[in-house]
């Protein structure tokens, strides 16, 4: 079982950036797809970016395409979201998490493990 840990989030102004990590610990991830949810006060958990198992392959909401970029470093088993050019609407407790399946999904349904979750808080 893999055990993931996110960091990074905070408070920041609109148009600012923030760069999330996600640690992952207890065997390699390296076989596994990865992505960044978020879930704001009173909505459901929505899917942000995903990246492939060898991080060749993104795939973005639209409503952050062009903003965030997702990555992963296979060696160091980490993967990170840098988000620039944040809005308030962005405000989200963040959630790294991982899927077995072989094709990348962008349903919260098709991820087996999860992170605590980082907050991320934009202001206007």
């Amino acid at each position: 079982q893999v055990q993931l840990v996110e960091s990074g989030g905070g408070l920041v102004q609109a148009g600012g950036s923030l760069r999330l990590s996600c640690a992952a610990s207890g065997r390699t991830f390296s076989t596994d797809a990865m992505g960044w949810f978020r879930q704001a006060p009173g909505k459901e958990r929505e899917f942000v970016a995903a990246v492939s198992r060898g991080g060749r392959t993104t795939y973005y909401a639209d409503s952050v395409k062009g903003r965030f970029t997702i990555s992963r470093d296979n060696a160091k088993n980490t993967v990170h979201l840098q988000m620039n050019s944040l809005k308030p609407e962005d405000t989200a407790v963040y959630y790294c998490a991982g899927s077995y399946l072989t094709a990348v999904s962008t349903s919260d349904g098709g991820y087996a493990y999860w992170g605590q979750g980082t907050q991320v808080t934009v202001s206007s």
